[in-house]
């Protein structure tokens, strides 16, 4: 059962217990991440959430590491594009402990000047890293391409540039602007009960002040177009795809069994087709992100450069064949199946409850159950897949872009 209470500040605090576990997974979601950024800060929502680990007023950074080790538990963090998580993973009795130090992270870090600067270095390295890794890298390259120009098409760690500019000053404007109160939810799961969390929750944060200013979000247009990247690798590595769904459309359901049925397992059309029928590649799917007003839909494969042709085109049969409603009751049950299993399994582990209250409360202000979804899962059917497939796959509203040893665009006609 989900309890949600809000104190007297705005942070909204959700619960679940589970009584039969012996562990509690708490987050801090903040409603702030890349989007909330401009051309000259870009990537300090990022900064901020490792800056988070490098001491506080109570702690160094090498205390808040080793106090979590000593309990055997597991601390970490996260940067979106719409919001940021602190999480923590203890055993039932450490619930306390883990709670404490997360409040010292999230209200008395010090941000002190030559930790910026060594931390610096260290994203500067995240970044080189990513740039190494072209079958990450594309995934960007996609973004930013269909959302020419938007916060949403930014990568979540930013540029050097911007980077090696951020400072101290900065990172406490930021701060000040977008960690209020009406941004934060709590969620906690696990062996606790709801009244204990407040017990312990509202001494720690209901001295939190603040309230962030309205936030008019430009929604991203669309650009329709190639792009391609020349890099010295083995495979070229390609992404097509169009506009997707935002979290809370009414079509959102059929969009994940669209998703299972094309590209979302080993059992779907691109991987049998393409892997395991004609071998033309190792790693071929689909995938959809979806934002507040806005969403993306993309098929991935990395190949060699002499598959390109074949493989675009298996892609586009695919597409055209749901389009024309080619889709057999089996694959949709199946794909139901999937997700409902995937969904019910997902449940088994304290932190995956955790972050599904979590940003269900933050991103749509309700929690969806379990059952609410499975219910939505089981309502689709075949034409449901098929009008949702003919709205989203039109010819003039593909995206394909490329990273790899090529210096030719590809054509991709539906």
């Amino acid at each position: 059962m989900y309890i949600k209470e809000q104190l007297p500040n705005g942070i909204r605090v959700v619960t679940e217990e589970i009584p039969h576990v012996r562990s509690v997974s708490i987050g801090l979601w903040v409603g702030v991440g890349s989007r909330d950024e401009t051309d000259e800060n870009s990537g300090i929502a990022h900064f901020i959430e490792h800056m988070m680990f490098k001491g506080t007023k109570n702690r160094s950074a090498k205390q808040i590491a080793e106090e979590l080790d000593a309990i055997g538990g597991q601390l970490n963090a996260f940067t979106a594009k719409e919001y940021t998580c602190y999480y923590a993973k203890t055993l039932d009795e450490h619930f306390p402990k883990s709670l404490n130090l997360l409040a010292d992270m999230f209200f008395n870090s010090l941000y002190d000047p030559q930790e910026i600067d060594k931390e610096r270095n260290v994203i500067i390295e995240e970044i080189n890293m990513y740039e190494d890794a072209p079958d990450e890298l594309i995934h960007d390259l996609f973004a930013s391409t269909l959302w020419n120009n938007h916060p949403l098409g930014r990568s979540i760690i930013g540029t050097r540039e911007v980077v090696e500019k951020i400072n101290r000053a900065d990172i406490i404007s930021f701060l000040k602007t977008f960690y209020t109160p009406d941004q934060l939810v709590i969620a906690v799961a696990g062996n606790v009960k709801h009244d204990r969390v407040m017990e312990l929750i509202t001494p720690l944060f209901d001295r939190m002040e603040g309230k962030s200013t309205a936030r008019n979000y430009a929604k991203p247009v669309p650009v329709y177009q190639v792009a391609t990247k020349k890099k010295d690798t083995e495979q070229v590595h390609l992404c097509i795809g169009v506009p997707g769904l935002p979290l809370d459309h009414e079509q959102i359901y059929s969009l994940y069994v669209l998703n299972s049925i094309l590209g979302g397992g080993i059992s779907s059309r691109l991987f049998q087709e393409i892997r395991e029928e004609r071998g033309l590649a190792y790693s071929v799917y689909s995938y959809h992100n979806s934002y507040k007003d806005a969403g993306l839909f993309s098929i991935y494969t990395g190949l060699s450069l002499k598959n390109i042709g074949p493989v675009v085109e298996l892609i586009t049969r695919e597409l055209k064949q749901i389009k024309a409603g080619k889709v057999t009751e089996e694959e949709v049950f199946r794909a139901k199946e999937q997700l409902k299993g995937s969904l019910y399994l997902g449940l088994e582990n304290v932190s995956n409850r955790m972050s599904r209250i979590g940003k269900s409360e933050l991103c749509l202000g309700r929690i969806i159950t379990p059952e609410e979804a499975v219910e939505k899962i089981n309502r689709v059917g075949i034409k449901d897949v098929q009008l949702l497939a003919e709205q989203l796959f039109a010819s003039d509203k593909m995206v394909l872009t490329s990273i790899g040893p090529m210096d030719h665009k590809i054509d991709i006609v539906l």
